[in-house]
């Protein structure tokens, strides 16, 4: 079984792996969507952890570091940054973080990833504006994004075959337009509540 879901609070995500663990589903891997198999209910725990690595060898040995005391590496791959573990062992400790300052580091990382992918789309973004690949005044004055030539001057039948017939490319090119000013924005929102989630967390 597969399913969309996003979170951004790892609280809540593991609670709700949880809970889809007691009712027999298990996560199996996760990308865009969970994926999960059918298996006799569970009330092992999961937890979640936010990291990314720069080699396999460091990525093989975080994992092996966590499987040593009781928790196995059941989703997340090098560079995919939310790593999930499952408690295989009954006599470990019921969290994979020993203290409050590791738990919410996951947050500080998280928040700083969403800033650095903000930071490499500011510069696309200035480029495609001062070449006039994205013409900003469009935003504040969607007529512009119409090319046919008087089209806002033509009436009646004429003035809707033409508006018809564009209106469909019009969506298309603001949507691309839009799509780097808009992923900007919602990392750098992101990036705020993951270290809003960072201070409750380390408090």
């Amino acid at each position: 079984m597969r399913k969309l879901k996003y979170f951004l609070d790892f609280d809540k995500e593991e609670k709700w792996l949880n809970k889809m663990a007691q009712q027999g589903y298990q996560l199996a891997d996760k990308s865009l969507r969970y994926k999960f198999n059918l298996t006799k209910p569970d009330d092992s725990k999961i937890k979640i952890d936010y990291r990314k690595f720069k080699t396999q060898e460091d990525f093989i040995d975080y994992c092996t570091l966590f499987e040593d005391s009781g928790w196995q590496h059941i989703a997340g791959k090098k560079n995919s940054g939310t790593q999930y573990f499952k408690k295989t062992n009954t006599n470990s400790d019921d969290d994979i973080f020993s203290d409050k300052i590791s738990k919410a580091g996951k947050y500080k990382r998280l928040s700083d990833m969403f800033i650095e992918l903000a930071i490499c789309y500011i510069p696309l973004f200035i480029a495609l504006v001062s070449t006039d690949i994205i013409d900003i005044s469009a935003i504040f004055d969607p007529k512009r994004l119409y090319l046919t030539p008087g089209v806002w001057e033509m009436t009646g039948a004429s003035f809707w075959k033409n508006f018809l017939f564009e209106t469909p490319f019009v969506l298309i090119r603001s949507f691309i337009w839009l799509f780097i000013p808009v992923t900007i924005i919602l990392c750098l929102l992101f990036s705020y509540k993951a270290k809003k989630l960072y201070e409750k967390n380390i408090n």
